[in-house]
């Protein structure tokens, strides 16, 4: 579940500091969760190289569900980005135009994000991203959404803080 929680910090790429608490829709997380997803798998098979066979999904370097994957994180990217706005300051959307930004964001966070996955879950991982593989990328990212949903609230219930916190909206947006 860790690179489920890891998803969640994308979408605090440029938390603001305010009062009011700032929250994204479901389709946003979504789309967030998308533009992330090739690099995360593509940096999980880094870290659980020493884990997993070379012919793990996570460790392949180009495979058709990575093709999959980029194609819907192409997609999704204005909706991710106007995501990101929406949490931060619409002074950010300039700096989000160039076609620099996106890459620069993963290749910053992504590896921040999967090095909180714990090598002893890799089989795990590896075998989640195999069920999941045959999915469309959406039905991955809605999925992973509604994970990180389930186990904010139930952690909630417990009194307990989700870290990285995913600033969802509590009404379900379609």
């Amino acid at each position: 579940m860790k690179i489920v929680a890891a998803l969640a910090a994308i979408a605090l790429l440029a938390s603001p500091a305010v009062a009011q608490p700032r929250c994204i829709t479901g389709p946003e997380a979504e789309a967030l969760t998308l533009v992330a997803m090739p690099d995360i798998i593509r940096e999980t098979g880094s870290v659980c190289a020493a884990q997993l066979p070379a012919t793990s999904l996570v460790r392949r370097t180009s495979s058709p569900l990575l093709s999959r994957y980029q194609v819907e994180a192409e997609r999704a990217w204005p909706a991710a980005r106007a995501a990101i706005v929406k949490l931060s300051d619409p002074a950010v959307d300039a700096l989000l135009d160039s076609e620099f930004a996106r890459p620069l964001l993963t290749s910053l966070l992504v590896p921040q994000l999967v090095g909180r996955i714990a090598v002893r879950d890799c089989g795990t991982i590896d075998r989640l991203v195999a069920l999941l593989e045959p999915l469309p990328a959406k039905n991955t990212a809605g999925i992973v959404v509604e994970t990180l949903r389930y186990l904010k609230a139930d952690r909630a219930r417990r009194g307990a803080a989700m870290d990285p916190d995913l600033p969802l909206c509590t009404a379900r947006s379609r």
